[in-house]
């Protein structure tokens, strides 16, 4: 069996900047063994999968390890493949995936997409063990999936040199480290070890729980995000209620086909 496969540096303005997604659009699902074979011979954080339905598409995500709730810029890549390569014409793509109903949008920037925000936020009590990123935490609350960590130095951020091992002993999907950016409102870094993903360069789902986090913070509803160590990417949100909008662009790095 043939199938297409498509990689996008999504996030990004052009190549070699974002977070690299693959995606592989099917006729049908294959079975999920066959799914996280693609997604660990691919190597990247994200590989995504969609079948198209009567009026939207059903997406589905896989790590290197293990198939994921939500996806922000495996989302973005995705629809960057139905609106550039595949021909979709409508205005909006509507994918249905574990994390409820995502809508996506061109722009004249690139693409919007609606996800639901994470507003399950409660702190963390003991800082203690938090040691394990080398900085001094100001705030540690969780969300849904992640542990959000505030320092209070955007060079420390950069500097940071977490220990994978600890950080995939954790209960939680991953470790999002953030502070007051430089050239944006906010940067942050993302380590999600246990899911096989030491580092991800820009974690769109991330930005579900930070931009809430943010917004009390900054009081405002509309952030400028910077996130990445040495690959970073960019990206604008607006908390809608209990929606948050995210914008950015992608580029095509990649398109070819696989045998399986």
């Amino acid at each position: 069996m043939k199938l297409n496969i498509f990689q996008v540096d999504a996030f990004a303005k052009e190549v070699f900047q974002g977070n690299p997604a693959a995606v592989v659009p099917l006729e049908e699902w294959l079975p999920d063994e066959v799914l996280l074979n693609i997604a660990a011979e691919n190597n990247l954080s994200e590989t995504a999968f969609f079948v198209q339905q009567t009026n939207h598409y059903h997406l589905r995500w896989f790590t290197p390890a293990r198939e994921v709730r939500l996806c922000g810029h495996a989302t973005l890549a995705s629809a960057h493949v139905l609106f550039t390569h595949l021909g979709y014409s409508q205005k909006e793509i509507q994918f249905e995936a574990l994390a409820g109903i995502l809508k996506v949008r061109q722009t004249p920037e690139g693409y919007a997409m609606n996800f639901p925000a994470d507003l399950e936020s409660n702190a963390v009590e003991n800082l203690d063990w938090l040691a394990i990123i080398g900085a001094e935490v100001l705030d540690a609350v969780r969300g849904t999936d992640d542990i959000l960590v505030r320092i209070a130095d955007y060079d420390l951020l950069q500097s940071l040199q977490p220990d994978f091992r600890k950080i995939a002993a954790l209960d939680p999907r991953g470790l999002i480290v953030t502070t007051e950016g430089k050239s944006t409102d906010v940067a942050s870094r993302a380590f999600f070890p246990s899911y096989g993903i030491d580092e991800d360069p820009v974690t769109g789902s991330a930005h579900t729980f930070l931009t809430p986090y943010w917004s009390k913070i900054l009081q405002k509803k509309d952030i400028r995000f910077e996130q990445g160590g040495p690959r970073k990417g960019f990206l604008n949100t607006s908390l809608l209620a209990d929606r948050v909008e995210l914008r950015g662009s992608a580029a095509t790095y990649l398109s070819g086909e696989i045998t399986i």
